[in-house]
């Protein structure tokens, strides 16, 4: 299937690593210009040469920190003076923080719900203008399923994504008439550096495979999924094959999820 989507012009934040960076990939395979930002300049080099080697296609680095309203605009115009426009957006940019109630102070809140709802926000306004311009666009928001059904210690990453989600909708509403679809995908257990960390501290004796398809961690599909297959999701979203989606959430889980 053709996914409409050579020539388009992706914005991806968080794109050093993980669902970002797969999802670059994912993305250039199909044609498109991608553009990853992030804070940190030399994961962005070496997620560039990575993007470059796999695909054929040199990725724009962008070093900025999209939690501040002035960075994330400046971001994503260097991306759209460069492409000429922004046609895909997808907020990824996010940090795993997950404790009980009373250990997150007010400065933990603060920087969680900067980077994760406001700078999705910031973003979205700056890119918006450019859609508008080409009237169409397409938005994806990377939350989680905690975001749905939050559990114990799950604070304050579970607000953060559960704003993400009435942030999609709301923008889904108000942006349908420009032709510009908001979507948002629910991520589970997906393979990454911090999923890595915990095997490699809990299970050392055990080869991935078999941490990954541990029954403890609850999956129905019987193991932990990876980043590709989150980004597999991600790119139909933004392409013409989901033309009639918009405003909704798909869960990239393996079906753990107790929520739709």
């Amino acid at each position: 299937m053709d996914l409409g989507l050579k020539g388009k012009k992706v914005v991806i934040t968080g794109g050093s690593k993980g669902i970002g960076l797969a999802t670059a990939i994912v993305l250039a395979n199909e044609g498109a210009d991608v553009a990853i930002i992030a804070r940190t300049l030399e994961p962005l080099q070496a997620a560039a040469r990575h993007i470059y080697e796999v695909t054929g296609k040199e990725p724009l680095v962008i070093q900025a920190d999209i939690s501040s309203e002035e960075g994330a605009r400046r971001a994503v115009e260097t991306a759209g003076e460069h492409f000429g426009g922004v046609d895909i957006l997808i907020n990824n940019a996010g940090t795993s923080a997950a404790k009980p109630f009373e250990e997150v102070d007010g400065e933990g809140w603060d920087a969680d719900l900067d980077l994760k709802l406001l700078g999705a926000v910031h973003c979205a306004r700056a890119a918006i203008s450019y859609m508008r311009k080409a009237g169409s666009g397409a938005v994806v928001n990377v939350t989680a399923v905690k975001g749905k059904a939050p559990s114990a210690a799950s604070l304050p990453t579970s607000v953060s994504r559960a704003a993400g989600l009435a942030l999609t909708k709301a923008m889904s509403k108000d942006l349908a008439g420009a032709g510009i679809r908001v979507n948002a995908v629910c991520i589970g257990l997906i393979r990454s550096d911090q999923i890595e960390r915990k095997w490699k501290q809990a299970a050392p004796n055990l080869i991935w495979e078999e941490f990954s398809a541990d029954p403890r961690h609850g999956i129905p599909l019987g193991r932990i999924g990876d980043a590709e297959e989150a980004a597999k999701v991600i790119a139909f979203l933004v392409s013409d094959a989901a033309s009639y989606v918009t405003g909704t959430s798909v869960n990239i889980d393996g079906g753990s999820s107790a929520v739709l």
